[in-house]
């Protein structure tokens, strides 16, 4: 099995449960270094998304990949091209872009990208499984972990939208199970946390997991821009907002996808919070 964003948040996961099921597991990274923060026993390639050739060597063989598309748009035909040649099998991590919730449904790029992917896939006739997660409940590191470390208020806009984040380790071991079992084929799947939570029911998560109360205050959207300009590309920007702001007052999108392929529970938000409370402490 070659698995693409080997080093990402969920890829990295991935390979692990991989391995424990005794599958061979190659890696691809575009960064060579990054081969000693992988297991021992994975067979690490260096290669580039952005130039399809230098994927030959790992894709030789490879029988299966875990697709994690995380360049521009113009090789991504040509990409496809070369797993149809090499690979029987490719599950892809999109997007919930054809959930009919609002959340998921306003303009979004990534999700234009997702789609035209899909497409290239169908088209080569490679057998395929198509998993989409909602909400990353990982985002909260990113969104609210240097707020909350630095004891600060966390200062953010929508609080009352609704999302159900899922959990990393969740997806990836969906991705692990539907890459390496049979009966997933064709397959396209929703993944979501088991319940409805508030932005500002999150944050409040994080803090009962750090044991002290951590105060919210809503931002208008222009504030919100104002406080992200130059960090983030304005059209995320304008996406998230617009997402959220259609969130509010409508309960999340939920689905049984997780434990109906993986026979148990997903995570909880708050089993997630607990886990990942040393991330938002100060020195993490």
């Amino acid at each position: 099995m070659l698995v693409t964003g080997a080093t990402g948040r969920v890829g990295r996961i991935v390979i692990d449960r991989l391995l424990d099921a005794g599958v061979p597991v190659r890696a691809l990274t575009r960064r060579p270094e990054a081969a000693a923060t992988l297991p021992a026993k994975v067979e690490v390639f260096a290669g580039d998304l952005t130039v399809p050739e230098s994927l030959d060597p790992a894709l030789r063989g490879a029988g299966a990949v875990f697709l994690v598309w995380t360049a521009p748009p113009r090789t991504a035909e040509a990409v496809v091209e070369r797993l149809a040649a090499h690979v029987r099998r490719v599950v892809f991590l999109s997007s919930p872009h054809r959930t009919p919730h609002p959340f998921f449904q306003q303009p979004n790029p990534m999700a234009v990208l997702h789609a035209d992917i899909e497409r290239l896939i169908a088209a080569t006739g490679l057998e395929s499984t198509i998993i989409r997660p909602g909400m990353f409940a990982s985002n909260s590191l990113a969104w609210w972990a240097p707020a909350i470390r630095s004891c600060e208020v966390v200062r953010w806009p929508y609080g009352a939208a609704e999302s159900a984040p899922v959990d990393d380790r969740d997806i990836a071991a969906v991705a692990a199970r539907t890459l390496c079992q049979g009966g997933y084929i064709g397959g396209d799947y929703v993944l979501t946390g088991p319940e409805s939570l508030t932005q500002a029911a999150q944050v409040g998560v994080i803090g009962d997991a750090l044991g002290r109360r951590i105060a919210f205050e809503e931002l208008t959207p222009d504030e919100f821009r104002s406080l992200w300009e130059g960090t983030v590309p304005g059209s995320a920007v304008d996406m998230l907002l617009a997402a959220w702001s259609a969130a509010v007052g409508r309960p999340a999108y939920l689905t049984t996808a997780v434990a109906d392929i993986l026979g148990t529970t997903p995570r909880t938000y708050r089993q997630w919070a607990v886990d990942h409370a040393i991330a938002f402490t100060k020195g993490s």
